[in-house]
């Protein structure tokens, strides 16, 4: 891969298109998440979709031929997948049980800023003052969003907002533990082998306690359907696209993914769910977007330095 690519330099406009889908696309995950979750519970739903998500992508890596390289890292593959896929994607269905996924999506943007947090702890990444100010300002408006929903009380549907909500915040710190994990361990392994490893590892992780506890009454089609879709499309194709931009752009333009995910989440939610958008979970939610954009490095204060680091 060029320098060039690497750095998101002298790239043509072409992967604005792949960038914009990739946004809408994981945008949609958890509506279809939402709809699967209901039929199923949040653990099958959760484990069919990475179980779809490793089927679609096991294929692409035996064509390409990449199966050596999964064969010979399969212990760390499977055991950050639990990390990556398969711990965040069964909160992020529990927490979809109590609260919007709008609201989801927005607390899902905070994986960067839990990334660089965990850089500076874990790997001992100090961060400059303005990527510390980034931390500072993004969780303040993870707590003004989310003061709401403090409540330990349970709701309709049988869960405390509160527990949703750590629910997401769990998952988000998993994903940063595993992609500074990945950096440290799967250095070198082409992108497609660690996510169809990550959904593997998911799937396998997840089977005895989604066996366990499966519906009792068959799922409707409804959910079949979407759960389908959020492991063909929102896991598969979106990777694919995700690896393609990485090629195209560079990794630290890629992450900026994050920001669009919340807009198209909210859209549809308002569009085919129904659900409210408030002005408070508007204003909270760019809080949380500076606050991110600032401790990644893709913003800084005037008179700055931008980070070039990878999270």
């Amino acid at each position: 891969m060029s320098a060039q690519a690497h750095s998101g330099e002298g790239v043509g406009s072409g992967w604005v298109v792949d960038f914009i889908l990739l946004g809408a696309i994981w945008g949609s995950s958890f509506m279809f998440m939402l709809l699967a979750v209901q039929d199923f519970g949040p653990l099958p739903t959760s484990a069919v979709r990475v179980a779809v998500a490793a089927a679609s992508l096991l294929p692409l890596v035996y064509l390409r031929g990449l199966w050596p390289q999964l064969r010979a890292n399969w212990k760390p593959l499977l055991l950050i997948g639990v990390f990556n896929s398969g711990i965040p994607f069964a909160c992020f269905a529990f927490a979809l049980m109590s609260i919007t996924t709008g609201l989801s999506a927005i607390l899902n943007a905070t994986v960067p800023l839990f990334g660089a947090l965990v850089a500076w702890v874990w790997l001992k990444d100090r961060p400059n003052a303005s990527r510390v100010l980034g931390l500072a300002i993004g969780f303040a408006g993870v707590a003004l969003l989310t003061w709401d929903q403090a409540s330990f009380r349970p709701s309709s549907g049988g869960i405390a907002p509160a527990w949703a909500v750590l629910a997401c915040l769990v998952a988000t710190l998993c994903y940063a533990l595993a992609a500074n994990a990945s950096k440290l361990y799967l250095g070198g392994l082409h992108s497609l082998v660690t996510a169809a490893g990550s959904c593997l590892g998911a799937a396998l992780g997840l089977a005895l306690p989604a066996i366990w506890l499966w519906p009792a009454h068959m799922p409707g089609l409804q959910a079949w359907a979407s759960v389908t879709v959020a492991g063909v499309v929102c896991s598969g194709i979106a990777y694919v696209l995700y690896f393609r931009l990485i090629e195209k752009t560079g990794p630290a333009r890629t992450v900026a993914v994050t920001f669009l995910i919340p807009l198209f989440a909210l859209l549809y939610g308002t569009l085919f769910l129904g659900e409210a958008v408030t002005a408070r979970m508007l204003w909270c939610g760019l809080v949380v977007l500076l606050g991110t954009a600032l401790s990644t490095g893709l913003l800084t204060l005037p008179g700055g330095r931008r980070n070039s680091s990878r999270h």
